[in-house]
């Protein structure tokens, strides 16, 4: 395959007129949407012929999962994280958004506790309630700029009708890359209190820091395994969201049986366009990745950097994914992400995730699109720090 360079993804695409959900929020006003987990990128040019291919072919019938991708999958876990796994165990899912609300439902009888630590993923939060459950959510702790799990607040909190623990490893939105011994606490804590993990590892591709390496949580250890649903997919790391695909791995039979039972009837298959993208992403996409990889080491850098000389704002480290998470709480602000919106940028707002004060900024996009952000934040943050 052609060596693809990073300076690909300097390319400017509108977007508009596509009906983007991460574009067409702000309705034509002059607003950089950076508020979306949603790359401005284009996808591997593997991925667009194969998707050319299909459609040439003509015919969008009922589609199941093909062989090869089910090869080509077991191939990429097993080298990436030692993890051999079973065709068997794979469940095919439109989304993993889809994912957490079976989970909830699988898991746990009606009234039961979901637990979850935050900040976090919005569906974490909403999902065990649209399940008939309850939702405890603990803090995370900032400990030297770095977010951890609370294991003295979270012993305290999840009481013994704790039926499921929600996990986003690595972690949107604090980008961490959790270490095995963090994994591993969380997993004794978990079967302590009689909690099935399920572990949001969407972004497993996405590990910046070259020094981290991440841990599939059902790989710690076979007991940990049969009380584990993993959720991953292709879309975040090939930027496919929009063609809806996603699998979860649950290696317990009974486990598996009962996530299966609570999609019958609701959940419906995957398509044929995003089956055929996921197969092309995970056999052609690997140069193409490793380009991505390099080009949001520096947009994380630069952020990091532009974001250190901003009045009022700091940002943790990202390890993972291409979402920095801002803390405007010195800033004095109601409602921080009301305050750049107004001055043209559209940020993810701390509340959705269970942590007013904060914001979060996708980097995913063009380093012009990002300076240009930053550059508006900056002069906003100034003029209102100095009032």
């Amino acid at each position: 395959m052609e060596r693809v360079e990073s300076s690909l993804f300097d390319a400017p695409i509108d977007r508009y007129g596509t009906a983007s959900e991460k574009w067409e929020r702000y309705g034509g006003r002059n607003v950089i949407p950076l508020w979306l987990a949603d790359m401005d990128f284009k996808s591997p040019s593997p991925v667009l012929a194969a998707l050319h291919r299909r459609v040439d072919h003509g015919v969008f019938g009922y589609t199941r999962a093909p062989s090869e991708l089910v090869d080509v999958l077991q191939e990429s876990l097993l080298r990436s994280y030692g993890w051999a796994i079973e065709p068997e165990w794979i469940v095919w899912l439109p989304g993993l958004v889809t994912g957490l609300n079976v989970a909830c439902r699988a898991v746990g009888a009606d009234g039961d506790l979901v637990a979850t630590s935050v900040p976090v993923y919005p569906p974490f939060l909403s999902a065990p309630r649209y399940s008939r459950k309850q939702i405890v959510t603990v803090p995370m702790i900032q400990d030297s700029g770095r977010w951890r799990f609370d294991m003295d607040g979270l012993n305290s909190s999840l009481p013994p009708r704790t039926s499921l623990f929600l996990l986003c490893s690595p972690h949107n939105p604090c980008g961490r890359v959790f270490t095995r011994e963090e994994l591993l606490d969380l997993a004794e804590l978990c079967e302590r209190k009689g909690a099935v993990i399920c572990s949001d590892e969407i972004h497993c591709d996405l590990v910046l820091d070259q020094t981290a390496r991440h841990i599939p949580t059902a790989t710690l250890a076979p007991e940990i395994a049969s009380r584990t649903i993993t959720l991953m997919a292709p879309s975040k790391t090939y930027n496919l969201p929009g063609l809806g695909i996603g699998f979860a791995i649950i290696s317990d039979r009974e486990l598996r049986a009962r996530f299966k039972r609570a999609m019958a009837g609701i959940v419906p298959g995957v398509n044929a366009l995003a089956f055929t993208a996921a197969l092309a992403a995970y056999r052609d996409g690997a140069e193409w990745l490793e380009a991505l990889l390099s080009y949001l080491r520096r947009n994380r850098d630069f952020v990091q950097e532009v974001v250190g000389k901003i009045p009022g704002l700091s940002m943790s480290h990202v390890e993972a994914t291409y979402l920095a998470w801002l803390d405007a709480r010195s800033m004095g602000l109601a409602d921080p992400a009301q305050f750049f919106e107004r001055a043209g940028v559209g940020l993810g707002s701390g509340d959705l995730f269970g942590m007013p004060g904060f914001v979060r900024l996708s980097f995913g996009s063009p380093r012009s699109l990002v300076e240009e952000a930053l550059a508006r934040m900056r002069t906003a943050a100034e003029a209102w720090t100095s009032r």
